[in-house]
């Protein structure tokens, strides 16, 4: 009977800290609300605000968007998903990334936008990386099943 009730406690305990630890976990986690809302907010708006095009209008008239400063609605998370795996499927990755692991070694053209500093954009473009989770620098018609899963993207 002891030796049972210990194995019991020994159950109970284990489910306590597996539990406290999944919070910590969820806490610690990434996501648009908590951490990339406010880079949004700070770095890109003014371009691609609520003034700014749908991705599919955007397409009908790049040229003339271009011109005016203006790119595809990322002032919410169901516009900015359109560019991580949406219909333009990794497009966010591409225009940010760095280019640190790209052949040419070329950053995104928006790349410069992150941040005012070197320090500043790396530390944005890391919080970018880690809520997409698989972060792809390829199109739509590329990417695998697998990979489009990787991406995570959490909203809340």
């Amino acid at each position: 009977m002891r030796r049972m009730l210990k194995i019991l406690m020994g159950l109970v305990f284990l489910t306590v800290c597996v539990a406290e630890a999944a919070v910590a976990a969820a806490k610690d986690e990434t996501t648009y609300e908590k951490d990339v809302k406010k880079i949004i907010a700070e770095r890109c708006l003014s371009c691609h605000g609520s003034d700014a095009p749908t991705m599919e209008a955007f397409k009908k008239n790049e040229e003339g968007f271009k011109k005016a400063n203006k790119g595809p609605r990322t002032d919410t998370y169901a516009n900015l998903m359109v560019l991580v795996n949406g219909s333009s499927t990794g497009a966010l990755m591409r225009r940010l990334d760095d280019g640190k692991s790209k052949k040419d070694g070329k950053p995104g053209n928006m790349y410069r936008y992150l941040g005012g500093t070197e320090q500043e954009r790396a530390a944005n473009l890391s919080v970018f990386k880690n809520w997409v989770g698989g972060w792809t620098l390829k199109r739509k018609a590329e990417i695998t099943g697998d990979e489009l899963k990787a991406i995570k993207a959490l909203e809340k």
